[in-house]
């Protein structure tokens, strides 16, 4: 079982965490941008192994996680389009559902993306810009209380091998509706240059790097996080206008 909370009526958009990470975050983010929007049901899930989702002894790899994922948005969107917001390794999980089935996806947001698996390998920036903020600490207090939830033996099995972690199949495909990926300038986890590389894939992407931002975005920059992905779902209903 998958647990998820579902917000309002219309189109779906599913919000996919961060590895470990749980719905709670993403609706205290993402709720105030809805708050004079409507036509989207909005849906925060709890992966397998976070939050109040048991972890399944069967999923041993990434591609399992991704098929757990992938059959509740099958089973909630009935069918229908739906939009996709995933962060960190959720937009990992995002990508690779458009890679299966890019005709059924309205639009793709990508927060903090983690684009290269393998972290030796990735491009990352220094943090020494970074200055403190209660807003950062607000975004820690979630990540703290989602790790405490979350089933870590489960979820470390799976992070502790690249070939566990990484999809078997390239999720990169060319998505050509409405797109944003927003990175953090002082990102040390995922970085924003990876981000950069992938831009082709996404002919209609607004791509955004957020000075005062780490891994854990939006903090200081709540307020233009939202604004973007205000503009974002302005650019996906306008499809429906035409």
């Amino acid at each position: 079982m998958v647990y998820y909370e579902s917000f309002g009526d219309g189109r779906p958009i599913f919000f996919l965490p961060c590895w470990g990470g749980d719905g709670g975050e993403g609706r205290a983010v993402h709720e105030p941008v809805f708050a004079d929007r409507s036509g989207w049901r909005r849906i925060y899930v709890d992966p397998p192994g976070t939050g109040k989702s048991p972890a399944v002894p069967s999923i041993t790899d990434q591609d399992g996680m991704l098929d757990a994922i992938a059959a509740l948005i099958d089973d909630l969107s009935g069918g229908e389009p739906f939009a996709l917001a995933g962060t960190s390794a959720g937009g990992l999980h995002a990508r690779g559902i458009v890679r299966r089935d890019p005709a059924r996806v309205l639009g793709l947001l990508l927060r903090a993306p983690g684009i290269v698996i393998d972290r030796a390998r990735r491009t990352l920036p220094t943090d020494e810009h970074l200055v403190p903020s209660p807003d950062r600490q607000r975004q820690h207090q979630y990540y703290d209380a989602a790790e405490a939830a979350a089933d870590l033996a489960f979820l470390g099995h799976i992070q502790r091998d690249v070939t566990t972690y990484a999809l078997r199949e390239d999720p990169a495909a060319r998505f050509e509706r409405p797109t944003l990926i927003v990175t953090g300038r002082q990102d040390t986890t995922a970085g924003y240059a990876d981000a950069w590389s992938i831009l082709d894939d996404y002919p209609r992407a607004t791509f955004a790097v957020l000075d005062q931002e780490d891994h854990l975005l939006p903090g200081p920059g709540l307020a233009m996080y939202r604004a973007l992905v205000a503009d974002w779902l302005d650019r996906v209903d306008d499809m429906f206008r035409t």
